[in-house]
C-alpha cells in the first residue's frame, strides 16, 4: 500500500488536505498528519491517522517523520522569510527516506509573479526540479477565505478598501485547493504545474456578492497602494504587515492574482465553489 504524509497538518489547509484523501477512502492508517506539536492534530488521530512531530528547523525531527512515506504533500510554510531553507531541509530529509513523490503547494504563477511572495516559492521549485524526487506543483492562488473572513468588518464599515482597481482576481476555497492536493498525490499520473484557481471576479463584485447575500449596502472603494497601507497602519496594523497586504493589491492590479486555468476544476472533477456560494458558507 502507498503512504501518504501531508505536513503542516495542523494548519487550515494541511488538515482540510488529510481529510480529503479520507474522502477519497485512503485507509486513515496509510495517512501520516505530519505537525510541530501533535497535541494540535489529536482530532485526526482518533479518526485512525497516523501522527507524526515535524519540525522544519529540526532536521532530525524530518527524518523521523517521514520514515517509510512514499508520496508527500508538502504545504509550504507560513513563516516568510524562512521558507526556502525550511523546505530544503524536509526535501532532504525526503530524499534520505526514498519518498518517490512530492506535491508542493506553490503560489500562483510564481515563476513570472511580481509578488514578494514568489521568491521564496521559486527557490523551492527550483529545489524540488534538482532533487531525485518526482515532483509536481500546485501552483495556489489566493484563497477566498481571505476575503470572506472579513465580511463583517465590510459590513460594518460598508465598504470594502482597495487599490486593485478594476482588475479581475481569481481565488479559490480551502476545501477546494485541499481537494486538488489529495487529487494529485494520488492520482497515477500528473502534469508537473498545475495553476489553480477557481472563482474570477473583481472587488466591486465581491462588494456586490456581499450586499446581496447580507441585505447590508457594501461597495468597493477604490484608493492608491500607499493609500490602503496609511490606512491600515491608521486602524492598528504594523507598517509591516500593512505594506504586505497593500502590495497585494498592487500584485492583483498587475494581474499575478488571475488565471483563465481549467486546472483546478480537472483535478477535482467538478466545478470549483462559487464567490457566491463561498460568501454563503462564511455567513
Amino acid at each position: 500500500m502507498t503512504t501518504y504524509a501531508v505536513t503542516g497538518a495542523s494548519g487550515q489547509l494541511g488538515r482540510k488536505i488529510v481529510q480529503s484523501l479520507l474522502d477519497l477512502h485512503i485507509s486513515p492508517f496509510d495517512v501520516i498528519a505530519l505537525a510541530r506539536d501533535t497535541a494540535k492534530v489529536e482530532d485526526l488521530a482518533e479518526l485512525g491517522v497516523r501522527t507524526r512531530r515535524a519540525d522544519y528547523n529540526e532536521p532530525a525531527s524530518l527524518d523521523a517523520a517521514l520514515e517509510g512515506v512514499d508520496r508527500l504533500v508538502l504545504v509550504s510554510s507560513s513563516e516568510v522569510g524562512q521558507r526556502a531553507a525550511q523546505h530544503k531541509a524536509v526535501l532532504e530529509a525526503a530524499e534520505k527516506a526514498g519518498v518517490q513523490r512530492i506535491a508542493y503547494t506553490s503560489l500562483l504563477k510564481a515563476d513570472s509573479s511580481s509578488l514578494g511572495l514568489a521568491p521564496e516559492h521559486v527557490a523551492t521549485e527550483e529545489m524540488l526540479t534538482a532533487s531525485s524526487i518526482e515532483t509536481t506543483f500546485l501552483r495556489n492562488s489566493w484563497y477566498t477565505e481571505n476575503y470572506t473572513a472579513q465580511i463583517p468588518g465590510y459590513v460594518e464599515r460598508g465598504a470594502i478598501v482597495g487599490a486593485a482597481g478594476d482588475a479581475q482576481l481569481s481565488t479559490a476555497t480551502r476545501g477546494d485547493f485541499a481537494d486538488a492536493a489529495a487529487a494529485a498525490i494520488t492520482a497515477d499520473t500528473v502534469k508537473p504545474v498545475y495553476e489553480l484557481a477557481g472563482a474570477t471576479y473583481t472587488f466591486a463584485e465581491l462588494a456586490a456578492a456581499i450586499s446581496a447575500a447580507t441585505g447590508k449596502d457594501v461597495v468597493y472603494t477604490n484608493v492608491t497602494v500607499e493609500e490602503l497601507a496609511a490606512g491600515m497602519v491608521a486602524a492598528g496594523m504594523d507598517e509591516g504587515t500593512a505594506g504586505f497586504w497593500a502590495s497585494i493589491d498592487a500584485g492583483i492590479a498587475a494581474g499575478d492574482l488571475y488565471t483563465d486555468s481549467t486546472d483546478l476544476a480537472d483535478l477535482i472533477g467538478r466545478t470549483p465553489t462559487t464567490l457566491e456560494d463561498a460568501v454563503k458558507a462564511a455567513l
